[in-house]
């Protein structure tokens, strides 16, 4: 015997879009329409007194919504009253190999609009029925319900005036992420920006003492060979004058020598002259005394 797998029932207002064909065969039993949710306050749907076309329905299945289970039911029930049986060939949805839900029938048609009820947040007939169960009237129990959901209402308005929704926390973090994201962004940018401006300013600074110290070098080679320059002219001007000074002495020295020789010379001639006066005087006197001794004699 073939495991039979569970066949799950989805709520109407949880299906996703749906889509109608314009010509189908009457009497099929996949033409149904899907049952509404019942609630305790509202009313039963007015009879319909036109004949109602079925259409088909075809729903493509989420399978987000394979959680939502209900019984399947038996029979299904017309607007006019009447109750047929529910083909028990009836294929359920199938999604990705997954059996996720089957069609539940409706007793109205699409046509009709469905009035949307306030929300109620406690069982409202449990506790009208437990406070009939006390021994008060419908009315009153009715009138209780009442008072107690809008005071309940109040009070959960109250707490949430000053609560945001989760789509404008959501939306506000988001916004925050993306705010921080751009200044992410942005400081990332100046940052990048600040150290490429630094960099090409380290750069240009390493260029501009590089070029400095290139011309400082430029300066001093110059220097250096202008200093060296000067000092070999200063030692060929030096040794020109020494130069000069030697032949000016060596002159000096020859003149002195000229000067020295002419005064032997003349001093010679002086002395020769003297050594002849001296000789003369000396005869003469010699020949005079020997006149004067002669005379005498």
């Amino acid at each position: 015997m073939a495991n039979h797998r569970a066949v799950t029932e989805i709520p109407r207002f949880l299906l996703p879009r749906i889509t109608w064909s314009q010509a189908v065969a009457k009497g099929a039993a996949s033409q149904l329409t899907p049952k509404v949710r019942a609630d305790v306050n509202r009313p039963a749907p007015p009879p319909l007194h036109r004949q109602t076309q079925i259409r088909p329905l075809y729903i493509t299945p989420s399978p987000q919504l394979a959680h939502i289970a209900h019984q399947r039911p038996a029979n299904i029930e017309r607007p006019n009253g009447q109750r047929i049986p529910m083909p028990a060939n009836c294929p359920p949805i199938r999604h990705n190999g997954v059996y996720v839900a089957t069609f539940k029938p409706a007793k109205r048609a699409f046509s009709t609009s469905w009035s949307h009820q306030k929300d109620h947040h406690f069982d409202t007939l449990k506790f009208v029925q437990r406070l009939k169960g006390e021994g008060f009237s419908e009315e009153q129990a009715v009138s209780m319900m009442r008072v107690l959901n809008d005071v309940i209402e109040e009070s959960i308005q109250n707490l949430t005036r000053t609560m945001v929704l989760k789509e404008d926390a959501e939306r506000s973090a988001y916004t925050q992420k993306v705010d921080f994201a751009k200044l992410r962004s942005e400081l990332m940018n100046s940052d990048s920006t600040e150290t490429q401006l630094t960099r090409s300013s380290h750069e240009r600074l390493s260029s501009d003492l590089a070029k400095l110290s290139s011309r400082l070098r430029d300066e001093i080679s110059r220097t250096q060979a202008s200093v060296r320059l000067d000092l070999n002219l200063e030692k060929g001007r030096i040794r020109e004058e020494a130069n000069g000074q030697e032949m000016r002495i060596k002159e000096t020295e020859a003149r002195i020598e000229q000067e020295v020789a002419g005064l032997r010379e003349r001093v010679e001639a002086v002395k020769f002259s003297t050594l002849q006066w001296l000789m003369g005087v000396c005869t003469g006197t010699a020949a005079l005394i020997l006149g004067a001794w002669r005379l005498l004699m």
